[in-house]
This record gives C-alpha cells, structure tokens and sequence, in this order.
C-alpha cells in the first residue's frame, strides 16, 4: 500500500518538474533570441525591421503557448471538460486579438499623424 501512495507521488512530482523543464526552456529560448537577433540580419540577407518582425511575432508565439500550457497545467484544465477549458481560453485569445488590434491601429494613426503634422 506505501507503494501506491509513493508512485502517485512521483507521478505528481514528475509532473511538475516536467512543466518547470518545458517553460525554462521556452524561456530560455526566448533569452537566446532576445541577446542575439541583432546579429541575424547580416548572415541571412534580411533588413533589421524584417528580422525585428519576426522575432516579435516569435515572442507572441511563444508568450501564447506558455500562457496555455500554464493554464492547463496549474489550472488543472487539461483533465476538465472541454467546454469549461473552451469557455477560460475564448476570452484570452479575444483580449490577444485586441491587443494586436490596438498596436495596429495605433501605429497606423502614429503615422497618419505624423504626416499630417509633420
């Protein structure tokens, strides 16, 4: 019986050092390309802003997947109902899409203001 309670341990101890593991090493990741994207653009022929662009959409990428791997693990969503896991991720992804909205259209109107006034 000792055996039973000593193996859900482990499965719950593996658990966490699995979800500490996979987001160290998205952060880490993230570090990487934060200290060395600035010598990307020379050895692939790309310009600075494309290079700038793809490492902030890599960010977002990344910043999404941790935000719902954090939520299924420490949330517990992953072994609830779909409906309720649907019903905490809608919404965040409706906030994302603002907030994308909202730089968009604010760089839009920096620049129409921009040339408007010089």
């Amino acid at each position: 019986m000792a055996q039973a309670i000593d193996t859900s341990g482990n499965n719950a101890r593996k658990s966490i050092y699995r979800t500490a593991i996979i987001l160290s090493l998205l952060t880490a990741f993230e570090f990487l390309i934060a200290f060395t994207w600035e010598l990307l653009p020379g050895p692939l022929g790309l310009e600075v802003e494309t290079v700038r662009t793809f490492k902030n959409l890599l960010y977002i990428i990344l910043t999404i997947f941790k935000a719902f791997y954090i939520i299924a693990e420490f949330m517990h969503l992953k072994h609830e109902v779909k409906t309720l896991m649907y019903s905490v991720m809608i919404p965040f992804l409706f906030i994302v899409w603002l907030i994308i909205g909202m730089i968009i259209e604010g760089a839009y109107y920096g620049r129409i203001t921009l040339e408007a006034y010089g």
